[in-house]
């Protein structure tokens, strides 16, 4: 059973920070953590209306702060969650010679939602909607677990 699972999205101030609050607050005995694959808001909290659409949840994620994704995810982690297939494909160029840690889009937790990816609500503004998918996929993987 994975322990330490590690979201990934592309600037880590929209999606993979809600999925890490969202995976967090229903399977707090799991170690979370997530990370952008840009450098873009490396140091900043999540965005102010993400925070606010997951408030509304009762969720706080404001204690998390942007970070990229580095090589040594891989062995820091047991399971890498990607939001979409760009940002798949910017975690398997990243992947060590030899290493077989898994690496996963999100969605594929969630088959009942129609979804191939988690949309950025950063372009769509859909926070909401984007935290839908998020917790149907986050009860997908706690099942999986």
């Amino acid at each position: 059973m994975p322990t330490r699972i590690l979201f990934v999205c592309l600037g880590n101030i929209c999606r993979s920070p809600a999925a890490e609050g969202v995976f967090r607050a229903l399977c707090p005995e799991v170690e979370t953590d997530s990370a952008g694959t840009a450098s873009y808001h490396a140091g900043e909290p999540p965005y102010g209306p993400m925070q606010a659409a997951a408030s509304a949840r009762g969720l706080d994620i404001s204690d998390l702060r942007a970070r990229q994704f580095r090589r040594g995810d891989f062995d820091a982690f047991d399971l890498i969650i990607a939001m979409d297939a760009g940002n798949l494909e910017a975690i398997e160029a990243l992947r060590p010679a030899g290493n077989d840690t898994q690496v996963r889009l999100f969605t594929g937790y969630a088959p009942g939602t129609g979804a191939d990816h988690v949309p950025d609500p950063y372009y769509t503004r859909d926070f909401d909607g984007c935290l839908d998918l998020i917790e149907a996929a986050a009860k997908g993987l706690k099942a999986a677990l």
